[in-house]
C-alpha cells in the first residue's frame, strides 16, 4: 500500500510538473509573438502616404507598415487628450534653468549632460541620423555656411546622412565630408514665395522616410538652411520626438505666444492652452514617430488650403498644434536654435546652433 500511495504521488507529481511546464513555455511563446510583433513595428521597412493609397492597390506589407505605425502612436506617444488645463511649464525660473518639463520630458541644457559620456554610448549601437534641409532659390548661398560648420560640430563621428531638397543643384558647394558622412542633393520645383516653401517641407518628409529613410536611417532632423553651428551637437539630443524651444519666447506668457489663433484652422489653439512656443526650423526623432508628425502636419495644412486658410506662421504653427497634443520626449532648450541678432542671456551658456543675420527682403524672393 506504501508503494502504491508513493507511485500515485510521483505520478501526479510529474503531471503536475508537465503542466506547469506547458504553461510557462505557452506563456513565454505568447511573450515572445508579442515582443517579434513590437520587431515587427520598429523595423517597418516602408510607408504608404496618401497619394498611394489613392492612386494603387495597398500591398499586405505596406498595409501592415502603416498599421504598426498607427499602432506606435496610440500605444506609446505622450498623447493629451483636449480640454484638460493646466498651468504653464516654466523654461526659467529666479533659481535657474528648468531641466524637466510637468510631463517628464528633458530639457536639454549645457550642464545636463557629458558628450565624453553619451557619444560612446550611442556611437557602437551604429545608429544613422539623416539629416534634411531645403535650400531654394536665393536660400542655396547658406549652404556652405551650414554644411561647413555641420562637419564642425554635427554628430562628428556618427554615420550621417545629409538630404538637400534645392531648385539649384548646381549651387549645391563642393563640401569635404567626414568618415561616414554622405550627401545625397534632390532637385525640386522652384517656389516664389517662401511661405509656399515652408508649407511644402511636410510632405517632402514624408515622402523621403516613405520612399527611403525607413530604411536607410533610424533617427531624422529636419534643419532650417539659413542657420550655423557654433557647438557640440551629439547623441544628447536624440530622442522618440524631439522640439526645439523657440528663443525668441521662452519667457514669454502663453497667452502670448505667436499660435495662430483662428478657430477656422486646423493650426488653432486657445489662449489659455500651450505649454512652450517650438521653433519650426529644428525637428527631429526616430523615423518612425517624425513620420507620423509629417504625415498629420501634411493632412492639417491640405485641410486649411483646402479652405483658402494660411496659419500666421505656416508648418510651424501646426507643428506647434502637433506638440501641444503629442508631447515631445524630449526638449532642446535655446541653446539649440539662437538668433545671431540677439545677445546671449545669462541663461544660454553656450549657442550650439544658430539663425544667421540676413536681409529677409533680399533672399525671400526667387523674382
Amino acid at each position: 500500500m506504501m508503494r502504491s500511495t508513493q507511485t500515485v504521488h510521483s505520478f501526479l507529481l510529474v503531471f503536475f510538473g508537465m503542466l506547469l511546464s506547458g504553461l510557462i513555455y505557452l506563456g513565454y511563446t505568447s511573450t515572445w509573438e508579442r515582443y517579434g510583433e513590437q520587431r515587427k513595428c520598429l523595423k517597418t521597412e516602408g510607408y504608404v502616404g496618401v497619394t498611394d493609397l489613392i492612386t494603387s492597390v495597398v500591398s499586405e506589407k505596406q498595409r501592415t507598415s502603416l498599421d504598426c505605425a498607427n499602432k506606435q502612436q496610440k500605444d506609446l506617444n505622450l498623447q493629451l487628450p483636449q480640454g484638460v488645463f493646466y498651468e504653464q511649464p516654466s523654461v526659467v525660473r529666479p533659481e535657474g534653468i528648468v531641466t524637466l518639463t510637468p510631463w517628464l520630458a528633458p530639457i536639454v541644457w549645457e550642464g545636463t549632460f557629458d558628450p565624453k559620456l553619451i557619444d560612446p554610448i550611442y556611437k557602437q549601437q551604429n545608429i544613422t541620423i539623416a539629416t534634411t534641409v531645403f535650400a531654394l532659390g536665393k536660400y542655396t548661398q547658406f549652404l556652405r555656411n551650414f554644411l561647413e560648420t555641420a562637419e564642425q560640430h554635427y554628430f562628428v563621428g556618427f554615420r550621417v546622412l545629409y538630404y538637400v531638397f534645392t531648385d539649384k543643384p548646381e549651387e549645391v558647394p563642393l563640401v569635404t565630408l567626414g568618415a561616414e558622412h554622405y550627401l545625397t542633393v534632390f532637385k525640386i520645383p522652384s517656389l516664389n514665395r517662401w511661405q509656399d516653401i515652408t508649407l511644402g517641407r511636410m510632405g517632402k518628409l514624408e515622402m523621403l522616410i516613405e520612399k527611403r529613410l525607413a530604411n536607410e536611417a533610424d533617427y531624422v532632423f529636419s534643419l532650417d538652411v539659413d542657420t550655423k553651428f557654433r557647438g557640440h551637437w551629439g547623441a544628447e539630443s536624440l530622442g522618440r520626438l524631439v522640439g526645439v524651444i523657440h528663443p525668441g519666447y521662452y519667457k514669454t506668457p502663453r497667452d502670448k505666444f505667436p499660435y495662430e489663433r483662428r478657430a477656422k484652422s486646423q493650426a488653432y489653439i486657445p489662449s489659455a492652452e500651450g505649454d512652450y512656443y517650438y521653433g519650426g526650423a529644428v525637428i527631429g526623432g526616430l523615423v518612425k514617430d517624425v513620420y507620423l508628425l509629417a504625415k498629420t502636419c501634411r493632412e492639417q495644412l491640405e485641410v486649411d488650403a483646402a479652405k483658402s486658410i494660411e496659419a500666421v506662421w505656416q508648418e510651424e504653427s501646426h507643428l506647434n498644434k502637433y506638440f501641444l497634443y503629442n508631447k515631445p520626449t524630449k526638449l532642446l532648450s535655446p541653446e539649440y536654435l539662437w538668433q545671431d541678432f540677439n545677445s546671449r542671456t545669462k541663461d544660454v551658456k553656450i549657442i550650439r546652433f544658430s539663425q544667421v543675420v540676413k536681409n529677409y527682403a533680399a533672399v525671400r524672393t526667387n523674382r
